[in-house]
């Protein structure tokens, strides 16, 4: 079994952080041709490939990918056992890396996440938030150690991740006091003609919207998609349009927004997923996270208003 030369490794890091051996050179102060010798070194003492040349760039194999994450966990932590001793002798946090869709209201992924930060072992949380493909990329590499999202991992990805269900909440259909004021009709007729801002395509609650819309026989005048449900939110506070968010945080929205509810549809639904790489959850911080979800949360103990 070969064993692992950390020298190699951490070239392999440099070259792999920076996108080429000549830019992972200057940082090092080392020759090119030294790096790229150690690097072949290292794949033959390992007996895989960890680049592969695409014209005159470099890029990662799928094991070159899957070692990346490791060496940038390893080579962390060695950079907190720097600090650590330059500091004196304190309890180590440990790194908990969450990605958050953005198509997630970031109320509902505050709830969810926030019960970490009382554990009793320290903890650092780390938040990344952008787009579920990104986001997937990153947890296959184990950049994340999670991924909140509004949809299980899309099948035209090829990502391998398990989805767990923490919860869904039916929606609420919210509009700024202006305008909410010009409605001449009930709920749901009021939204008939009036102007309305949809989730981006991507984001799962868009397609079930569109069909509510189509089985009320209504037709709204859609005057944006926004992918960013904090975007979303904004653009309805400033009255461009009607907007929808989750029953479960109404009170919150409201508040936070200054706007009115018009009224609810229990029948679409918002559904949260955990996404891991874990079939069977292992990693103690994502089982509490889920346990709360599904009982303390989307449960009915605790109420995601109760901010």
């Amino acid at each position: 079994m070969a064993t692992l030369n950390f020298k190699h490794l951490r070239y392999f890091w440099m070259v792999a952080k920076h996108g080429s051996i000549a830019r992972a050179s200057e940082v090092l102060h080392l020759t090119p041709q030294s790096i790229s010798g150690q690097l072949s070194e290292f794949e033959d003492t390992l007996g895989v490939e960890l680049f592969r040349r695409v014209g005159r760039r470099l890029e990662l194999t799928e094991v070159g990918q899957h070692m990346l994450g490791y060496a940038e966990q390893i080579f962390a932590l060695g950079d907190e056992l720097l600090e650590s001793l330059r500091e004196g002798v304190r309890p180590q946090s440990v790194p908990f890396r969450v990605g958050i869709a953005d198509s997630v209201p970031k109320m509902v992924a505050y709830r969810l996440v926030e019960p970490t930060l009382a554990t009793r072992e320290p903890i650092r949380l780390i938040c990344r938030e952008g787009r579920l493909a990104t986001l997937l990329a990153d947890l296959a590499v184990h950049r994340l150690d999670m991924v909140i999202a509004d949809r299980p991992v899309p099948e035209n990805l090829n990502v391998r991740g398990y989805a767990h269900f923490l919860g869904e909440s039916g929606i609420s259909v919210f509009g700024a006091a202006s305008l909410a004021a010009n409605a001449r009709a009930a709920f749901p007729a009021c939204l008939d003609g009036a102007p309305f801002l949809m989730p981006g395509s991507e984001v799962a609650l868009h397609a079930r919207l569109l069909r509510w819309f189509e089985d009320q026989r209504l037709k709204p005048r859609i005057v944006g998609e926004f992918d960013d449900s904090a975007l979303l939110n904004a653009f309805g506070q400033a009255g461009a349009g009607f907007f929808a968010a989750p029953t479960a945080i109404e009170a919150f929205i409201a508040r936070q927004h200054e706007v009115e509810v018009l009224g609810r549809i229990d029948v679409v639904r918002e559904q949260i997923y955990a996404i891991t790489t874990e079939r069977k959850l292992t990693h103690p911080l994502i089982a509490a996270i889920c346990r709360f979800a599904q009982h303390d949360i989307f449960g009915g103990g605790a109420s995601l208003n109760q901010v």
